[in-house]
């Protein structure tokens, strides 16, 4: 979905409302600033929590997120810093895990009314894993996010899931999913870490824990998200989160209707303006916009036994 798109039928959908008669007889720019006034107002009727955000990537992001969030009427963050070794020198031993952890605490800690705090580990250290989980939930910490250290299938994460589970943690996990053409998926050789999850290994850990719920990142993030609700539509402890710069036209109908209305989690991946627009564009009814954009996410928690936010 393009901008220009979400723009024009927005407008449409409040067209009855905002262009009255009086406003018809006004200037061009009067009118312009009617209608963008009118699509605020839509976008501020829908309480939201984003599931997927980071913090502390550079100094002043904490408070940039903020003011993205009150001005799009975002209550509540789940914020993370998984270590991403994108440049393959920064170090995801222990410490630095702990460093990372210990950034979000901080930011909880400022801004307890608007962050949920969730801890990242590195499976490869099972004993310090186990430590830091302990410590993370002592200090309030109340979900994962995962990266490229391990597949999220990997049997280095089976003690740690089986530790969620009894912590009643919702479990989300970076991932991509290269395109295909006539029938062949390309293969994870041209730039993609080895260790990325892929929508047939969270297929293989749901089927193995049945009693966690898996978050699927980002399908607006440019991978094959039509392949992954395909995929998904039969397996209902997968969410898929709808964060992402990426705004191809029909992707939050089309994962309705595969995944149904209930599993869907609104979230940005830092991506503001574009993973509300994607929502709100959509031919989705106004009863499922506020599932996707806060409900489904507190019915997981419900479901998980655990206190909504």
């Amino acid at each position: 979905m393009n901008r220009r798109k979400f723009f024009r039928e927005s407008a449409y959908t409040t067209a009855g409302i905002v262009l009255s008669s009086h406003l018809l007889s006004c200037t061009s720019e009067k009118r312009q600033e009617a209608t963008l006034l009118s699509l605020m107002g839509q976008v501020m009727m829908y309480r939201k929590i984003d599931a997927h955000v980071h913090v502390g990537l550079h100094p002043e992001q904490e408070e940039e997120l903020l003011d993205f969030a009150d001005r799009l009427g975002i209550e509540k963050l789940c914020i993370s810093r998984p270590i991403t070794n994108y440049s393959g020198k920064e170090p995801d031993d222990p410490a630095e895990v702990k460093r990372v952890n210990n950034i979000i605490m901080e930011a909880v800690k400022r801004h307890p009314d608007r962050f949920v705090g969730y801890m990242t580990l590195n499976p490869h250290y099972p004993k310090e894993s186990m430590e830091e989980i302990r410590r993370c939930t002592d200090l309030g910490m109340t979900g994962y996010k995962g990266y490229t250290q391990a597949k999220i299938n990997d049997p280095l994460y089976y003690p740690i899931i089986e530790k969620f589970i009894d912590l009643k943690m919702i479990m989300l996990m970076h991932s991509n999913c290269q395109l295909g053409c006539g029938g062949y998926r390309m293969k994870y050789d041209i730039g993609k870490w080895y260790n990325t999850s892929i929508p047939e290994d969270f297929v293989d850990i749901a089927g193995r824990y049945p009693e966690m719920i898996f978050q699927y990142a980002h399908i607006g993030g440019g991978s094959d998200w039509e392949y992954a609700c395909k995929l998904f539509k039969d397996h209902p402890n997968i969410y898929v989160d709808t964060s992402g710069s990426n705004n191809e036209e029909n992707m939050i109908d089309f994962a309705v209707r595969y995944l149904g209305e209930d599993r869907l989690l609104f979230g940005s991946d830092n991506s503001y303006y574009q993973s509300v627009g994607k929502i709100l564009a959509s031919g989705i009814s106004d009863q499922v916009r506020e599932k996707i954009f806060s409900g489904n996410y507190n019915n997981a928690l419900k479901k998980l036994g655990r206190d909504a936010v």
